[in-house]
């Protein structure tokens, strides 16, 4: 039985880690290694720099900045002083930043000086924000550098956390529904989760993951960063996702393990033969954060012959809920059985369990899921049945234990009183040779009280008309499901992390080029 531990908090988990591991390399790139000793002490300079300037416990520090050694470094540091690090979407607008400084009461704000621009945007409006500090040269005059915090002499706080009480970190959510909201994750949640997926994916100290996805993401935070660092492997961070880049990383610094999501994959197939020869070495691959087309998975698979695992888990539960099993039966189309320490249901519109077999809402309880949303305690009481998360997805569990997600809740289309489930649609989809992208959507409708309407992008070289997939769509799903509309774009729109945005879709409306309309 794996530990979970629930008794631990970040900086001490690390600590620990680091005492072992020495010189060994916690982050590895093509700027250098840095080693767990090396992140150890950057982490405590930033941490007595903050502790310095008057930080308290539980208070928020925001951490805008590319995926990279200083972004763990920060991540660390922050935590080490008690404070809760409040991680920044880069593709945010200064009025979104804003929101997020205010709406969590940020009072310091961390930067990497690569995002100048956004760094003077958001500076003009977050007048709360008392310090500002730079993972580099400082932008301004006032802001403190990487280099004057390094030179620092000052020992590392030891502040007193709770574990299960004290927060962590605090990680808005993409707001596909009004605002965004921030999920409370306190250290349990976090540690806890990364016993669960070292002990799900069977990661050794041999292990180096390749971390591509945003670190200021709850995937990429946890499972490429936290893991690691907790558990004493390495990872080799990218800023951007450049498909032939990521290949060359694999090789050059002997990742084991590669963490994306379905349009990565997508993506990487695209690649010539001799580029994409490093992606055989990789132990396995693991795919959350959307539905991975299993047209995508079995190409994949077949082409590097490197096993593709999927999983999911929202931000709310650290995030990581359930993954296909290293070992065992892999189920294509499910999203696995629950991860250590975590245990999930399906459960109908009241809140009462559902049999095996039997469509409802998946909800999780474990030592991962998050305390409630900050300041939002009517929206945190309606996101639970007792202490299990309401995830917000249909899915069901057959004999074996395994998940299966339908869709998303929200994204359910009802025509004519029948429902219709997008990914069942988008699977079909993607079946088809031309189609590299789908997505399905409903549309308001006088007569039918809603219509599906696909968005499909094209794979390069290839053509398709409306005709085409529909009668493609007819031979594969009952006639209610099939769209009534399509939209072909170049590429449909997506977030920091490749998933697809259905809520741009839904207000794109008719585009420019290729919507017909069915009878």
């Amino acid at each position: 039985m794996a530990q979970i531990r629930t008794d631990t908090d970040i900086p001490s988990a690390f600590r620990a880690t680091a005492a072992r591991r020495g010189e060994a390399p916690a982050v590895v790139s093509d700027a250098g290694v840095t080693s767990f000793a090396e992140l150890d002490r950057q982490s405590d300079r930033l941490a007595a720099h903050l502790a310095a300037r008057g930080l308290q416990v539980g208070e928020r520090v925001a951490l805008y900045a590319v995926n990279g050694a200083a972004f763990a470094a920060a991540y660390l540091g922050i935590q080490k002083a008690g404070g809760v690090v409040v991680p920044v979407n880069l593709l945010l607008n200064p009025e979104e930043i804003d929101y997020l400084l205010t709406d969590s009461g940020a009072t310091a704000f961390v930067y990497h000086p690569a995002l100048a621009e956004g760094v003077a945007a958001v500076r003009e409006r977050a007048v709360q924000v008392g310090q500002w500090i730079s993972l580099g040269e400082p932008l301004a005059e006032g802001d403190v550098g990487w280099a004057a915090i390094q030179a620092g002499l000052a020992p590392a706080p030891r502040v007193m956390i709770d574990p299960r009480r004290d927060l962590a970190a605090l990680l808005y959510t993409s707001g596909t529904t009004g605002r965004p909201k921030g999920a409370m994750l306190t250290h349990a949640n976090l540690v806890s989760n990364t016993d669960s997926v070292t002990a799900a994916l069977e990661l050794s100290e041999d292990d180096r993951l390749l971390v591509v996805l945003p670190m200021f993401h709850a995937f990429a935070a946890t499972v490429g960063m936290l893991t690691p660092l907790l558990h004493g492997f390495s990872f080799v961070p990218l800023p951007r996702f450049e498909p032939a880049q990521v290949a060359r990383a694999i090789g050059e610094h002997g990742a084991t393990v590669f963490l994306g999501v379905p349009s990565m994959y997508a993506l990487l197939l695209r690649l010539p033969d001799e580029a994409a020869a490093p992606l055989e070495g990789l132990r396995f691959c693991v795919s959350g954060g959307a539905a991975m087309p299993q047209a995508v998975m079995a190409a994949f698979e077949e082409r590097f012959g490197v096993p593709l695992l999927e999983g999911d888990g929202p931000t709310e539960c650290g995030p990581v809920t359930c993954v296909n099993p290293r070992h065992g039966a892999r189920k294509p189309g499910t999203v696995g059985l629950p991860v250590p320490g975590v245990t999930m249901e399906i459960r109908d519109r009241e809140g009462r369990p559902l049999p095996d077999g039997e469509t409802g809402e998946i909800c999780v309880r474990g030592p991962s899921v998050m305390r409630g949303y900050w300041n939002r305690p009517d929206e945190t009481a309606a996101s639970f049945f007792d202490d299990f998360f309401r995830t917000g997805d249909l899915g069901v569990r057959d004999a074996d234990g395994y998940f299966a997600i339908i869709d998303r809740l929200k994204d359910l289309i009802i025509v004519n009183g029948m429902n219709v489930y997008p990914r069942v649609v988008e699977e079909v989809l993607y079946r088809h040779p031309a189609v590299a992208e789908a997505a399905v959507v409903g549309q308001p409708h006088e007569l039918h009280g809603e219509i599906p309407v696909a968005y499909v992008a094209l794979k390069e070289g290839q053509t398709a008309d409306e005709r085409t997939l529909r009668e493609h769509c007819r031979a594969h799903l009952g006639r209610h499901e099939v769209p009534r509309r399509f939209v072909f774009m170049d590429a449909l729109p997506k977030n920091a992390t490749g998933k697809i945005l259905k809520r741009e879709l839904r207000k794109a409306g008719e585009v420019e080029r290729g919507v017909v309309t069915a009878d």
